[in-house]
């Protein structure tokens, strides 16, 4: 009887470069991948941005070329998703009702947009942002809104997901307003960079609503029309995009008695530093990997690009045997209008010890999180070439001066 395949569960970044990691490390053996989408593993930053304003086309969003998968026997299921799994008996149930056998199994599933349950919800041009199919059905409401509407577009949540697609909006002519439920948006920042965020925003003639409760959505013959706010006001819309968070994939975790982190740090698979589950033949890599740091002393959970580019490699690696610790510093990235901006590292309370090196008036800053004199993160914003000096004030876990962190632009 032949072995049983290596399996790869999901259709994201982590997915493609770990059976990329797998062939590159001479696994030989059969390789499975299986997608819940039509299209082969792809990444998802460029749906809020340059592939949602139209400046890039959709060969932009796939890490490993189609021809890549055939050409190393890799075998792509898409349009499939994973609906069971039995760990005990290595066994995957899949959508179309055939099960598939494995040695050793990769859960990649991402995360899912957390639906509005909201009166009105359902009206066409409600839509959320996570999928290759959600980016071109927003990039058609929104050249609509500005050919057929008067240019109005409504985002709820002011996260990143709902902040670049402001951004991307403006950049296209559309009026903005975006809805955010507390005094300032991208809290993960904490007060001061949270303001910064929404100035810029507000410069760009974004309509900020703060601390704004959405109770409803109306609409007029089955289309959205506005949305409705706790103090009885309604903002018209020609289109509304909801993006208040996501929740990770976690239904086969679960389904399989696999161990999960609780909320309090952040949910997700517990794995250890191999990004092994409870199981010794199940991995779990990107958006749904909680992830021992050695270097904060907890676990990690983060939804963003960089964790799934290198989780994936990092449990392909371990599949194959490896039992290197995975070491990696949090690392995250956004453009929106002029500013770009990078972070580095893991603040447990954003609204802590802040200190900025650069002009946040001029858009060119590094802002350093301490605390008791130790650098824990940073966040360049139009500051290029510096990640690897962050990296190593944060990882030294020597205390550093305010006076030396201001100076840190020179």
């Amino acid at each position: 009887m032949a072995e049983a395949p290596f399996v790869i569960v999901g259709g994201g970044l982590a997915a493609a470069h770990a059976a990329k990691t797998l062939r590159e490390e001479g696994y030989e053996r059969d390789l499975v991948v299986v997608a819940a989408e039509p299209h082969r593993p792809y990444e998802r930053p460029p749906l809020s941005k340059d592939y949602l304003r139209a400046e890039a086309d959709r060969t932009v969003l796939f890490p490993v070329d189609e021809a890549w998968y055939a050409d190393h026997a890799v075998e792509l299921r898409t349009g499939t998703g994973a609906v069971g799994l039995d760990a005990a008996a290595h066994r995957l149930a899949l959508a179309d009702g055939t099960a598939l056998d494995y040695a050793r199994l990769l859960l990649a599933t991402g995360s899912e947009p957390r639906p509005p349950r909201l009166p009105g919800a359902d009206l066409q041009g409600v839509l959320v942002l996570r999928t290759v199919k959600d980016a071109d059905l927003l990039a058609a409401s929104l050249r609509g809104a500005k050919r057929e509407g008067t240019g109005r577009v409504a985002i709820v949540g002011d996260g990143w997901i709902g902040m670049e697609v402001a951004a991307s909006a403006r950049s296209l002519g559309l009026e903005v307003t975006l809805f955010g439920s507390g005094e300032r948006p991208l809290r993960v920042l904490g007060p001061r960079m949270g303001e910064f965020f929404a100035r810029v925003h507000a410069d760009h003639g974004v309509d900020l609503r703060r601390g704004a409760e959405v109770t409803a959505f109306t609409g007029a013959d089955g289309r959205v029309t506005g949305v409705r706010t706790a103090d009885g006001e309604t903002t018209e819309a020609d289109m509304v995009l909801v993006a208040i968070g996501a929740a990770p994939n976690l239904g086969l975790a679960a389904s399989a008695g696999l161990k999960l982190r609780g909320a309090e740090l952040g949910g997700g698979i517990a794995v250890d530093g191999a990004l092994r589950t409870s199981d010794p033949d199940v991995f779990a890599a990107g958006d749904i990997a909680s992830v021992p740091s050695p270097h904060y002393g907890r676990p990690l959970r983060i939804e963003h690009w960089d964790i799934a580019l290198h989780t994936g490699p990092h449990a392909a690696r371990a599949m194959l045997g490896s039992e290197e610790p995975y070491d990696r510093l949090p690392y995250f990235f956004t453009d929106q209008y002029d500013v770009g901006m990078e972070y580095l590292g893991f603040a447990a309370d954003p609204g802590g010890d802040l200190v900025v090196s650069g002009s946040t008036d001029d858009l060119e800053f590094v802002a350093f999180w301490t605390g008791d004199g130790h650098v824990l993160a940073a966040m360049a914003v139009n500051t290029w070439d510096r990640m690897g000096e962050v990296e190593d004030l944060i990882r030294s876990r020597r205390r550093v001066s305010d006076d030396e962190l201001e100076a840190f632009r020179g």
